[in-house]
């Protein structure tokens, strides 16, 4: 049995924040960490983003494992938890004794009904690995996806000369965050990069076909690709959590300060369902700063501190030349008011509900996430004639 005063489930950025806010308060505390992959903590966003762009695979590594009394169990799955033992078994039988357990499993990338491992469920450094080793060959790729990674994946492998065809449902790019318009924009600038986006479509199938892929779509004659790259989101890994007897909701429920209903068990990251004050609503968020913040803060709590949660998280995205960084409610359902220096290039979207400011999306504006969070913070009723003063740019 491996004995630990604070043991981690899960081995990612969240995963790594949550040591660094331990040995701010506690230098010697001996921690572990139950990774389910096969190397240790590093950045995501890279993946989708740097990587494609010239950065180099050995700057995303964090160094977790060179913490000093950090214990970090590669290719190692927890599959039961019993609270009242304090104790986690893996998938091989060993078991873990913990003081403190931090639950930060993330989640599993949500799959197409077929396919099989033809398709990259793009999330991990193994599945960048996979597809940077087919580009060296392939040249015309299909991205299934509209949304956040689909974007980010088809602007990346245009960059680098390959050949892209986009395939989503909706009827634009970022249709489930963008209003109306600005995904017309954006589905419109993409096509000008000489992506081909197909919207409003529908894959059923995709299959092995003489060393390529075959791509079913339905009312469309079938596509013949190299590569196929699946961005659909994630779902919350909270079956340890819930076999458990913690509560769950569409995440793992957690306090003020990031303890689940079971005592000294704390979750965070992406699959942590958290109340947000600056929203008055319960929220789970997927991105790097709601990982880092919420990872530290956990960690610390874990070491004795007694610090609340109430950071409203941000995330950024690139697109070619185009750039956001955003914060909050992003719903198209929302009433939405836009302010643009230049439209579609730059300006301020603001999503309101009965009149108060509920999100904030900077469209290739920069160094204002913290104006953004003090507007939506402070709950008050605007109007469209009013949008323009409150942030600058």
């Amino acid at each position: 049995m491996a004995d630990y005063k604070y043991l981690i489930i899960g081995g990612g950025m969240t995963a790594d924040a949550a040591v660094r806010g331990i040995r701010e308060l506690d230098q010697s505390g001996l921690v572990g960490l139950l990774c389910s992959e096969a190397c240790p903590p590093y950045d995501r966003p890279p993946l989708s983003k740097a990587l494609w762009k010239g950065g180099q695979l050995d700057s995303i590594w964090r160094g977790t494992d060179a913490v000093p009394g950090v214990t970090v169990h590669l290719g190692t799955l927890a599959a039961r938890l019993y609270p009242e033992q304090r104790q986690v078994v893996d998938q091989k039988g060993i078991t873990y004794r913990y003081e403190k357990l931090l639950l930060a499993t993330g989640g599993s990338p949500r799959r197409l009904g077929f396919g099989g491992d033809t398709c990259i469920y793009f999330r991990t450094v193994d599945d960048y690995r996979k597809l940077r080793n087919i580009t060296e060959s392939g040249n015309r790729f299909a991205v299934i996806g509209g949304g956040f990674i689909g974007s980010e994946i088809a602007a990346a492998l245009s960059i680098n000369g390959k050949s892209i065809v986009m395939i989503f449902p909706e009827a634009g790019i970022g249709a489930r965050v963008f209003p109306a318009d600005l995904s017309r924009a954006v589905t419109d600038y993409y096509r000008t990069k000489g992506v081909e986006v197909l919207s409003g479509a529908m894959v059923e199938g995709v299959e092995a076909a003489n060393g390529r892929l075959r791509v079913k779509i339905a009312g469309i004659k079938p596509l013949t690709v190299d590569g196929v790259v699946a961005g659909l989101g994630i779902v919350p890994s909270t079956g340890l959590a819930a076999a458990a007897g913690l509560e769950v909701a569409d995440g793992i429920v957690v306090d003020e300060f990031l303890r689940t209903s079971v005592k000294d068990i704390y979750a965070a990251g992406d699959v942590a369902m958290f109340h947000n004050p600056a929203l008055g609503t319960a929220m789970r968020v997927e991105h790097e700063d709601n990982a880092n913040t919420m990872g530290r803060v956990a960690g610390r709590n874990m070491a004795g501190a007694s610090q609340r949660y109430d950071h409203l998280p941000f995330f950024y995205s690139d697109l070619f030349e185009l750039g956001y960084e955003a914060v909050g409610e992003l719903d198209p359902r929302l009433e939405t008011l836009s302010k643009w220096k230049v439209p579609f290039r730059e300006g301020i979207i603001y999503y309101l509900h009965e009149r108060r400011v509920r999100g904030v999306l900077l469209w290739n504006v920069w160094e204002k996430v913290d104006a953004a969070r003090a507007v939506i913070g402070r709950h008050l009723a605007v109007g469209a004639d009013e949008v323009g003063s409150l942030i600058s740019f």
